[in-house]
């Protein structure tokens, strides 16, 4: 049972390294919540040693074309071509052909910017010339000039399905077309079950210096990436390097509906009931100032406690949490 708690701020030796560590981080992520301390670690550490192994549940198809959301959120936020102002899609995009699908009898309610559907376009194009979603995902970030490598969890399809008081929808028909607002009683993630990790995903995991689970919705952005076979058992090997960072901040989330999900399915939207998710294979769990009074309860869990600022609204935000994680030791480390 662990009983270190971290201190609140690192050291600020160790804030201010002279030279970017040359740690070897792989992170699992989902796409806007996950995006702001990607960017973080991205700039702060020599990029090249940065794996991201992304959720791929919220991949649909639209118009024909394959689209995959959370693997385009991160690659346009690491390429600098992000609409920060929203987490996703271009910045200063347009919307022209999406208007016109609508004058067609087109469904317009998943947003598709004009660039954004050049990215769809290629992604479908390469997937129909037998390619798999790892290579056109690489295709993709090579060409937006991202130095990190980005993996889906999966080249198969493993779409996220949300069981409601309306029957099953696809995540995405959940989350934007009725913005949330249908009762969560399942999720499920079809296909799962025959799904292989992308090749890359488990030696990513294996030969990290550290493990970091971003702020995502532990549910249904990170949920689905620890569904895929052999993915969670390969984290719980090495669990004294993985440090999964709380979504939760004074028992609302950051971004999206987790709150509100994880109170639908029974979970306490907390610090503490994410911790109680990830308990099996986080060996450190990081969480903001406001919700240090858990700490204690989180520990008892058998995690370190690393309280630190999670809030990530400005540049510098994302760039001391990212400081802060590269710093801190491991729990079988002494500090």
């Amino acid at each position: 049972m662990a009983s270190r708690v971290a201190l609140p701020t690192p050291p600020a030796s160790e804030l201010f390294m002279p030279s970017k560590p040359k740690l070897k981080i792989t992170a699992l992520a989902g796409g806007v919540g996950a995006s702001k301390l990607l960017l973080g670690l991205y700039e702060m550490m020599d990029p090249s040693f940065l794996t991201i192994i992304v959720n791929t549940g919220d991949d649909i198809v639209l118009h024909g074309l394959n689209i995959s959301p959370d693997l385009d959120i991160v690659t346009y936020t690491l390429g600098g071509i992000v609409d920060a102002s929203k987490g996703w899609g271009f910045r200063g995009e347009t919307f022209h052909a999406l208007k016109r699908l609508a004058v067609y009898g087109r469904p317009n309610w998943f947003n598709l910017g004009d660039r954004d559907l050049a990215t769809h376009i290629h992604r479908s194009a390469l997937l129909s010339e037998g390619k798999t979603l790892s290579q056109a995902a690489d295709s993709i970030r090579i060409a937006l000039g991202v130095k990190s490598r980005i993996l889906p969890m999966s080249d198969s399809p493993v779409p996220t399905v949300i069981d409601s008081n309306e029957g099953p929808l696809h995540f995405q028909e959940y989350l934007v077309k009725r913005r949330a607002e249908p009762v969560v009683k399942a999720i499920r993630f079809a296909g799962v079950e025959s799904a292989a990790p992308a090749p890359g995903v488990l030696e990513a995991i294996r030969e990290a210096d550290r493990i970091v689970i971003c702020p995502s919705n532990p549910l249904i952005s990170i949920g689905p990436i620890l569904a895929v076979p052999q993915i969670r058992d390969e984290l719980r090997t090495y669990k004294e390097k993985v440090f999964a960072v709380c979504p939760i901040v004074g028992g609302k989330s950051l971004k999206g509906p987790s709150d509100k999900m994880l109170a639908q399915l029974g979970h306490a939207p907390t610090a503490l009931g994410v911790a109680k998710l990830y308990t099996d294979f986080t060996g450190t769990f990081v969480i903001d100032p406001s919700d240090k009074s858990q700490s204690a309860a989180i520990s008892a869990l058998g995690m370190t406690v690393a309280i630190m600022p999670t809030v990530m609204k400005t540049c510098d935000q994302k760039h001391k949490l990212a400081r802060a994680l590269l710093s801190l030791s491991s729990p079988s480390s002494p500090l």
